[in-house]
């Protein structure tokens, strides 16, 4: 292949593939050179231009880590995952939807009883979370592993302060079997994603704010079921028509209700403020199961 021009040099590079044994990955990276190609082509991309993305990604490598995924960021605030996700968990009417992953979720959360206090010092007031896990038709799920995840009061996850060395609003518990788990933590409060990063001066550079509303982060396996990964956000918060990721659907919001001091769900007597949160998950049966 010589004196390949920008008229010619798309179908050269589609015809390299054409010996991928792979055909799923073929048609992956062809609809990818097209399209990356197009996207030079229609606005002139500059070699300056160019050059300054490659920096960008390699700024977006540069700062991810074990605790950190500066790439899922970017997918979060380009509307990436949440189209992703939306297209691939299309359930029946009823099932909880799914949203998106988010940057900080973490191998290895220490698994719990029912009713621990998971925030394990985290900063916030406190706050009672009672959840149910259950099929479409109305039946608790036995079994299901629920995976919850949150920032602290600051605005951070565990993993974002570099000198603590225990999981923070972190854990992993498993289901009664009526369904119900129940866990003790901290209110879910505001926070900004990173923005020391290169998405952060993405942010600043185009005028958009780094805010997402105040949630939980929830996934739940159960077997027999398709996974779940999704949020409960705060009905009182603001952001939630302006997420910074997009992952807001109406479905999870709830109400978190907040309580004077006093006697609290698990019979201890608080001096300051606290809330509680009820939510009912809905699980959507796997393909193979469904099929029996």
């Amino acid at each position: 292949m010589i004196n390949i021009d920008e008229r010619t040099i798309t179908d050269a590079v589609v015809q390299s593939f054409a010996t991928c044994p792979d055909l799923r990955l073929r048609a992956i990276l062809t609809r990818l050179v097209h399209h990356l190609h197009d996207f030079a082509r229609e606005v002139k991309l500059t070699e300056a231009e160019w050059l300054a993305g490659i920096q960008f990604l390699t700024d977006a490598g540069d700062i991810t880590d074990a605790k950190r995924q500066e790439f899922i960021l970017l997918s979060d605030t380009l509307g990436l995952s949440t189209l992703v996700t939306a297209q691939n968990n299309q359930r029946p009417a009823g099932c909880t939807e799914a949203t998106v992953f988010g940057p900080f979720f973490v191998e290895g959360a220490p698994e719990v009883a029912n009713g621990a206090d998971i925030a394990n010092g985290a900063k916030g007031l406190p706050c009672y979370v009672r959840g149910s896990v259950k099929g479409l038709d109305g039946l608790p799920i036995l079994e299901a592993t629920i995976d919850v995840w949150q920032s602290d009061d600051d605005g951070f996850y565990d993993v974002q302060h570099p000198d603590l060395e225990q999981h923070q609003a972190r854990a992993r518990l498993r289901n009664r079997s009526d369904g119900t788990f129940d866990f003790r933590s901290i209110v879910a409060v505001p926070y900004q994603i990173p923005k020391d990063g290169p998405v952060g001066k993405m942010l600043e550079a185009t005028g958009r704010h780094a805010w997402r509303p105040a949630h939980l982060h929830f996934m739940i396996v159960a077997p027999g079921y398709e996974r779940l990964i999704t949020h409960v956000f705060r009905s009182d918060g603001p952001y939630l028509e302006s997420d910074a990721v997009f992952g807001v659907r109406s479905t999870l919001i709830a109400d978190w209700q907040r309580h004077e001091p006093g006697m609290a769900p698990d019979g201890a007597v608080l001096a300051v403020p606290f809330f509680t949160l009820d939510y009912a998950f809905v699980l959507n049966r796997s393909i193979a199961t469904a099929s029996r």
